[in-house]
């Protein structure tokens, strides 16, 4: 599959969602990232969309970012002010005040390009990753940037994430999934069982690997990627999403009202029955008092406790 989900969500977004611009509005145009600042929930989405709460969602602050490109994600370092978001036009923003304000980083000369996902991996490292191969990256704490090629194909790269021993895994489209141990300098490729695309590769706290992607495609590695076990699912969605909640609980999530659990470290997954959400979903976070949130088509929706 070509179309990304995110641009997907986009299109149908900008033909029938409305755009709320007053503050102590709940969220409900496209949102499709989000992070935890120092003293605040930021979401990212449609439009140039950056949008800030300080009082535990109940009220959201639209920061004017003066461009209309869609922001695809937002990361934010360890002290919670330095903070970048990444999209569509190529377009890197920065904060340092977290996210209250925010100035252009980055951006490329090619406006087609689109990045997808970023991730700040230190004090030092910013990665942003996208379509057709797309990969943009800081060494110096975001004062530089430069593009490199990681892969021989130009597949989209649809998501970075970073395991608790530091280790970075990306997934992506044809069966792209990559890993490296030294905060990116270096990457190498990860055997997969499944040429579709991949959406994600969840670290799991027990250690292992959870890769996800198209038509229900689920697999669980032990030993880091070396060999993957299929774990077996009686619908086939597209899960764009995947969270580990403190105690373990695993979710994932796309379209196709699709959500799954599991309580078993990965080995099983099991229909989220609680869950009445309908509409195609880009991400999940939980706030700092707990409370489970997911983003997507339809704004910023809350889950109740699995």
């Amino acid at each position: 599959m070509t179309i990304l989900l995110r641009r997907i969500l986009l299109i149908i977004a900008l033909c029938v969602a409305p755009l709320a611009h007053a503050e102590n509005t709940a969220p409900n145009m496209l949102l499709l990232g989000a992070s935890l600042a120092k003293d605040s929930l930021v979401l990212v989405g449609e439009r140039g969309m950056i949008l800030r709460s300080t009082d535990s969602e109940k009220s959201w602050q639209r920061i004017e970012t003066g461009s209309s490109a869609a922001i695809t994600s937002v990361s934010f370092a360890a002290d919670g002010l330095h903070g970048w978001v990444a999209g569509h036009d190529a377009l890197i923003l920065a904060t340092d005040d977290g996210g209250t304000t925010w100035s252009t980083a980055y951006q490329g000369d090619n406006r087609e390009d689109s990045f997808l996902d970023i991730l700040v991996v230190n004090n030092f490292t910013i990665i942003a990753i996208g379509a057709y191969g797309y990969y943009v990256e800081s060494r110096d704490g975001g004062h530089t940037w430069k593009a490199r090629t990681i892969q021989d194909e130009d597949s989209h790269l649809n998501r970075i994430t970073r395991a608790a021993d530091g280790t970075l895994y990306v997934a992506g489209e044809r069966g792209t999934l990559l890993f490296s141990a030294d905060n990116g300098l270096n990457w190498q490729n990860i055997s997969a069982p499944y040429q579709g695309s991949f959406y994600g590769i969840l670290p799991l706290q027990n250690g292992k690997l959870l890769a996800h992607g198209l038509r229900g495609h689920i697999y669980l590695s032990e030993n880091q990627g070396e060999d993957w076990t299929r774990v077996l699912i009686d619908s086939h969605p597209l899960l764009s999403v995947s969270y580990q909640l403190p105690d373990e609980i695993i979710i994932l999530a796309g379209q196709s009202r699709a959500f799954l659990i599991s309580k078993d470290g990965g080995a099983t997954f099991l229909p989220w029955s609680g869950v009445k959400i309908t509409t195609g979903l880009a991400a999940m976070i939980q706030s700092t008092d707990g409370k489970l949130w997911c983003l997507g088509e339809a704004g910023l929706l809350s889950l109740p406790t699995p």
